[in-house]
């Protein structure tokens, strides 16, 4: 009995202290519960510990619908959660249309982090543990991974832009350590039956490969989150590299070729994997990398540079290198009618559009009294006069010395005023309908 204090104190003490040097008093903890045995210690272990810290602790559980007994995990979830007084969201998700793309195991990974980005706190908190981090790594390195994927998990990852902190507290936690625990407390947890199929790859490592590591080489999951330590380390430095070559690139605006240009193979690559990583991007596989970087240096001038990467593409126009979202599909016979709304959703890019009424600035509104107000797409031959006492000039021509890139054109929001038009949304006002200095007009972006 007095082992098994000590080893509910050593537990409770490490967490604790991995813990609140990361987390400030009265700040909010949302744990990812699966009802197995790993989240299920979590939460007691967090129900134990935020009084003594003043956190307050919620959880979701993310409802895939894959297991026939998904069901009862999700009642599962919510009796615990009752039972500690602890708040549950259950969000439900369909996995169908992204398992034949991504596989079982990834499709459902994504939809869980797409759930728990949407929801409220400052900290989420995952239990994965030290086998986790052995188990990643491995299969990191089995599938050619660089080094920021051999770095696999890291114990916090910090909040970035809206996301919310990424806290993993029993990173350094064996599975059995857990195990222990969850029985000196009779903890109960569910088994997903999924986890001895050992067809996917980390059930095999789990049951085939791991206990003869072990047995040749106790201390291997130590070892393992030590190389993953180093390769963190050394994805740091590469990071920093990377900014430094950047120079004055900043995220979510082009680069310039030229800063690739000036710098050795290794060296570019490291930028443009840098530069994907941040815009959100997947990694490419090393073929594609070269490939992708060969079109970029070595196609001719005013070639139409475009390498897909997953849903994201890579393009090149007028020396800049642009990483964007696939464009969505759109109808090219769209056409919406502007009765005076604050925002109007433009198919064409999957964007809204805003309309904010100023006073002696874009188009007055006056004008466009005169005659049904229709946002449509280009068609060629297009053309307005853009300051008054200047000639009419072609949209073409005023586009191409706008520098819009080419694949953005065709999905321009045109402004008419009954057949005449009256702006390029985002780009130009007509001379005849620009708004007096006295009048009310619209800005629409």
């Amino acid at each position: 009995m007095a082992n098994s204090r000590k080893s509910k104190s050593d537990l409770e003490e490490r967490v604790s202290d991995a813990l609140c040097l990361l987390v400030p008093p009265r700040h909010t903890i949302l744990l990812g519960l699966s009802g197995g045995m790993d989240s299920v210690v979590l939460l007691h272990l967090l129900h134990t510990l935020a009084p003594k810290f003043d956190w307050r602790v919620s959880a979701i559980h993310v409802h895939h619908g894959i297991s026939p007994n998904a069901d009862d995990w999700a009642g599962f979830c919510r009796d615990l959660c009752e039972h500690y007084a602890i708040p549950l969201h259950v969000e439900q998700v369909d996995i169908t249309p992204l398992r034949n793309e991504h596989g079982v195991e990834a499709a459902a990974r994504k939809l869980r982090y797409a759930a728990f980005a949407k929801q409220a706190c400052d900290f989420i908190a995952l239990a994965h543990h030290a086998d986790d981090q052995a188990e990643t790594l491995l299969l990191q390195l089995l599938r050619g991974a660089g080094v920021r994927g051999a770095a696999s998990m890291p114990m916090l990852k910090p909040a970035f832009k809206q996301a919310a902190g990424m806290l993993r507290p029993l990173l350094d936690i064996s599975r059995s350590a857990l195990f222990a625990y969850a029985q000196q407390h009779d903890l109960s947890w569910l088994e997903d039956e999924s986890n001895s199929d050992d067809s996917y790859g980390r059930n095999f490592l789990r049951h085939r490969i791991f206990p003869e590591l072990e047995h040749r080489f106790p201390a291997y999951r130590e070892t393992l989150a030590r190389s993953a330590r180093h390769f963190a380390e050394a994805s740091e430095l590469l990071d920093a590299l990377a900014q430094q070559d950047a120079a004055s690139w900043v995220c979510d605006t082009p680069l310039e070729l030229a800063q690739l240009r000036s710098l050795s193979h290794p060296r570019a690559r490291n930028l443009l994997r840098y530069v994907l990583h941040l815009q959100g991007a997947p990694m490419p596989h090393d073929a594609q990398l070269d490939e992708m970087l060969c079109q970029l240096l070595e196609a001719r001038a005013g070639a139409a540079v475009c390498e897909n990467v997953g849903a994201w593409q890579v393009r090149r126009y007028q020396d800049k290198v642009y990483v964007l979202r696939k464009p969505v599909v759109f109808d090219p016979s769209l056409k919406l009618i502007w009765d005076g709304e604050a925002e109007l959703e433009w198919a064409a890019s999957g964007k809204s559009l805003s309309f904010a009424r100023v006073l002696g600035q874009g188009i007055s509104l006056q004008k466009l009294q005169h005659a049904p107000v229709i946002l449509r797409l280009r068609k060629g031959g297009e053309a307005l006069r853009p300051h008054s006492g200047s000639a009419t000039r072609s949209l073409k021509n005023l586009l191409q010395e706008h520098h819009i890139p080419p694949w953005q054109r065709e999905r321009l929001p045109l402004l008419y005023c009954g057949n005449e038009l009256a702006a390029v949304v985002g780009l130009v006002v007509a001379a005849e309908f620009q708004a007096c200095s006295s009048e009310l007009g619209v800005i629409v972006t």
